[in-house]
């Protein structure tokens, strides 16, 4: 635009000794010209017409759901970033979490108390049937021979009839588990949804 405006100027300004005058008109002529170039270099690209700028990143968090709360997709990131994180019997810090820690210390990220023990944990909330199981959920356990809830984990995904959730195990630590393995499919207790 300012190298238009300048042309015009010189040619208003020479108008009356344009023919005469070799130097403007040199002048003139270099200014169109490299007005010409950088014109068809910018349009003669045809990649750069249509360049997308990549602006995702691996952080990103990409809501696609419109049934689930912007919190619960938060809790499950926070959760997720426990991935890997070894198993401490009383742990609610990243240096080791047991099931109750995890799901007690990533709620109050969020300024949500829950209780500290699983079978406490049970006790509130609404309980649901499974197959109205939703992301967010605390899916509950009795296993190794115990009469009361043991374990809980938060539900993270439901893909048909299969409930996948995070939970601090002792053996693996934190990691995500699905309801069709056999021995949480045994040891299933219930599920109790705490965020509506």
């Amino acid at each position: 635009m300012k190298n238009i405006f300048k042309i015009a100027v010189l040619l208003i300004a020479c108008s009356g000794t344009f023919a005469a005058n070799n130097t403007i008109h040199n002048v003139i002529l270099n200014e169109v010209s490299t007005l010409n170039t950088s014109t068809k270099s910018f349009n003669t690209d045809p990649k750069k017409k249509n360049t997308v700028l990549n602006d995702k990143n691996a952080t990103d968090i990409f809501i696609d759901n419109n049934t689930e709360s912007y919190l619960v997709l938060q809790l499950i990131n926070v959760a997720s970033d426990k991935l890997g994180t070894g198993y401490r019997s009383g742990g609610t810090t990243p240096a080791g979490f047991d099931c109750s820690g995890l799901m007690y210390s990533t709620f109050k990220k969020f300024d949500i108390t829950l209780p500290r023990s699983s079978h406490q944990m049970a006790e509130i909330g609404t309980e649901i049937n499974p197959e109205d199981a939703k992301k967010g959920d605390l899916i509950f356990f009795i296993n190794r021979g115990q009469h009361r809830i043991n374990h809980v984990g938060m539900i993270v995904e439901v893909n048909g009839d299969e409930i996948k959730f995070i939970h601090s195990s002792t053996q693996g630590g934190v990691i995500i588990s699905s309801l069709k393995e056999s021995y949480y499919e045994r040891t299933f207790k219930q599920i109790n949804r705490i965020i509506e």
